[in-house]
Parts: C-alpha cells; sequence; structure tokens
C-alpha cells in the first residue's frame, strides 16, 4: 500500500444536509451535468454506457429519473412535438439545487476517500 496524504480536503457544512445517493443515481446526474440541461432519458443511458462501458437498460434511467425526480433532484419539462418524432412529445430533465448539492457531495466523498490510493485502485 502506498503511504496516504495527511492533506484532509475540507468538509462542507452543507454537505452534512445533502441528500446520499446510489451508484446509479450518482451516474444519472453525472451524465445529466456532462450533457446540460434538458437532456432526456435516451441520451442519458447513451452517456453513460459510453463512459463506463456499461449496458443500461433504458427502463432503469426512467425508474431512477423518476425517482431522482420524487427526491427533488431533477424535474422534468415535456418538450415541444418533432417531425422526426412522429409527432410525439419528448420528456427533458433539469438538475435542481438538490441534485446538485447531492452530486458535490458524493463526488466530495469519493475524492476524499480514494485520495493517496489512486494507483492502487487503477490496478484493481
Amino acid at each position: 500500500m502506498s503511504q496516504q496524504s495527511s492533506h484532509k480536503p475540507a468538509i462542507r457544512a452543507e454537505d452534512y444536509y445533502a441528500a446520499v445517493l446510489g451508484e446509479f443515481e450518482q451516474l444519472v446526474l453525472l451524465a445529466l451535468l456532462r450533457l446540460g440541461n434538458g437532456a432526456y432519458g435516451a441520451t442519458i443511458r447513451r452517456e453513460i454506457r459510453e463512459r463506463t462501458q456499461r449496458e443500461v437498460p433504458i427502463g432503469s434511467v426512467y425508474v431512477t429519473l423518476a425517482r431522482l425526480e420524487r427526491k427533488k433532484m431533477v424535474v422534468s419539462y415535456v418538450g415541444m412535438p418533432s417531425k422526426e418524432r412522429g409527432g410525439r412529445r419528448r420528456k427533458h430533465y433539469l438538475m435542481h439545487d438538490a441534485g446538485q448539492r447531492a452530486l458535490g457531495r458524493a463526488c466530495r466523498a469519493l475524492k476524499a476517500m480514494s485520495q493517496g490510493i489512486e494507483g492502487e485502485l487503477e490496478k484493481l
């Protein structure tokens, strides 16, 4: 094992109040952040699949988005109908403040826990 750094990341007061996310919730929120507000389920799924090399059922993405919406971490809106979709509307998602706080907390926690052992983690 390598020596761990004695430098401790700063703890943020708001992290105490931020919700704890599950792994897939983190992936969905990261994809939404990467794609920008207004992304929809299929693009979120594609982003997760391309970046993680993980096959993700579209239903899992929509179930997770619905759960995040109930938790008030994302909000959705229905866009205008389009010709290429046969006149159907598409549901788009925006990350809400609670989702941003929860994602920030999760990323800071992962960074703090992995600090000093990045080399070992890369080998796993």
